[in-house]
């Protein structure tokens, strides 16, 4: 019987639709016309001789154990040779020693020559009309509208004492550390030289004044790293009476239990999202893998969310699953979409996986919500030789080729026409990012 069944099946798996090798050159040209909103990002601000750049990312990963990148992020990916042949006209087809030398010093004369453009000269460059920023604070160089900005919230849910909450890896102590310094760098910024007293003056003179100063100060969403910290499980819900306790108590003195620091967590979290949503700020949230041996990946699946996300106090915030729960929860990620107030993008996936896998992940994404669907570079400062921009350029060209060669499929299944598949592109690069900031002309 199992073997009548399995011969049936042969002509049905040996006609089914293979995955275009290559995009239709006609729409990938069309598709490498269309300025881009990238939707996260992680660019560098211009520095002076011996000034540091330390506000690019809450939690950077460069000071974690080491791990070897995956074969797209090494550097002997032949896109960077290619990458630097765009951006700075390099003649040659290798990496050698003097090679890469002649290339540093064109770098140098390059941002030279454009002085404090030099930063929107890239994304020139790149194709990209919008950048969205992840920074804790902007700086020189990083020009609105050309660049937006996105800032780190993380360390609002951490008003206590956090040396529990550390102690599951090495990671989680360093992020920790990070968090605690980034809270009591936002209370100066309040000029409030200490914690209030009771979680109602907290969320009230703290987290609701932050939020309306980043707003005025040109935020266009908040950015929570949390799974780097902690489970995405943010339920259940609980009213505040029943977690004021535990603030009150221990803002004073003492270590929170770890389980009644959660519950904190969980409650600060659903106050913020209300008050995001309240001065439309979507919330952007790490979903899926990230950087560092320790990463716990079982707490970053986006179905975590669904208590909030579910959530019908919160549905008039938008959530934005960033990377789109990369790696490993891509599927459930679509799922989600159907939530009226659920975005995703395919940043940081456009250097962890290779183009043509990553556009199987984009084209089921577009066959179920092609409207929540947003493009994304997740570049970040590097090496010397490979830096931003050319992580930025492999990635935007990455993300271009893995789109043309989703929707050549899907015009090659007879699901869409061409005419759609451009008016797709439109709105992944640039119209479904541009309606959810309210940037639609």
């Amino acid at each position: 019987m199992f073997k009548n069944f399995f011969l049936a099946l042969l002509p049905l798996l040996a006609t089914s639709p293979a995955w275009p090798q290559a995009p239709d050159p006609q729409l990938l040209a069309e598709i490498n016309k269309i300025k881009a909103i990238d939707n996260h990002s992680h660019p560098p601000k211009l520095v002076s001789p011996g000034e540091k750049d330390d506000d690019f990312d809450a939690l950077p990963c460069d000071p974690l154990e080491p791990t070897v990148p995956t074969t797209v992020s090494r550097p002997d990916n032949p896109q960077y040779i290619a990458a630097w042949k765009a951006l700075y006209g390099y003649k040659y087809d290798d990496a050698s020693p003097e090679h890469v030398k002649e290339l540093l010093e064109t770098k140098k004369k390059v941002m030279a020559e454009q002085g404090d453009n030099f930063l929107t000269w890239v994304l020139d460059q790149l194709g990209i009309e919008t950048e969205l920023a992840n920074r804790v604070a902007m700086g020189r160089g990083l020009k609105v509208p050309r660049f937006q900005w996105v800032p780190f919230d993380d360390a609002l849910l951490l008003p206590l004492k956090n040396s529990d909450m550390g102690s599951d890896s090495p990671d989680r102590v360093f992020f920790y550390m990070r968090e605690t310094h980034l809270l009591r760098r936002y209370l100066d910024d309040l000029k409030l030289e200490a914690l209030p007293a009771n979680l109602k003056d907290y969320t009230a003179k703290v987290i609701t004044a932050l939020l309306e100063k980043q707003k005025r100060e040109g935020a266009v969403a908040i950015k929570f790293e949390a799974a780097y910290l902690r489970s995405l499980d943010f339920g259940p819900s609980e009213p505040a009476e029943l977690v004021q306790r535990i603030y009150f108590h221990y803002a004073k003195e003492g270590v929170p239990p770890k389980a009644d620091y959660i519950r904190l967590q969980n409650y600060l979290f659903r106050y913020i999202a209300r008050e995001a949503g309240r001065l439309g700020l979507p919330i952007h949230i790490h979903t899926g893998g990230g950087c560092g041996s320790y990463f716990m990946l079982s707490g970053s699946n986006p179905v975590l969310l669904e208590s909030v996300l579910n959530d019908p106090a919160l549905r008039k915030t938008n959530f934005v699953l960033i990377h789109g729960g990369a790696g490993a929860f891509t599927k459930n990620t679509s799922y989600l979409l159907m939530k009226p107030n659920v975005y995703t993008d395919f940043s940081e996936q456009t250097w962890l996986i290779p183009t043509r896998a990553l556009s199987q992940v984009i084209r089921e994404w577009l066959e179920w919500y092609p409207e929540k669907v947003m493009f994304g570079t997740d570049l970040y400062p590097n090496t010397p030789e490979i830096n931003w921009e050319e992580i930025g350029w492999q990635t935007t060209q990455s993300g271009r080729e893995t789109l043309a060669i989703a929707l050549t499929g899907m015009m090659e299944d007879k699901e869409i026409s061409r005419e759609r598949a451009v008016e797709l592109a439109h709105m992944v690069l640039h119209d479904n990012a541009a309606k959810l900031y309210g940037w639609m002309r």
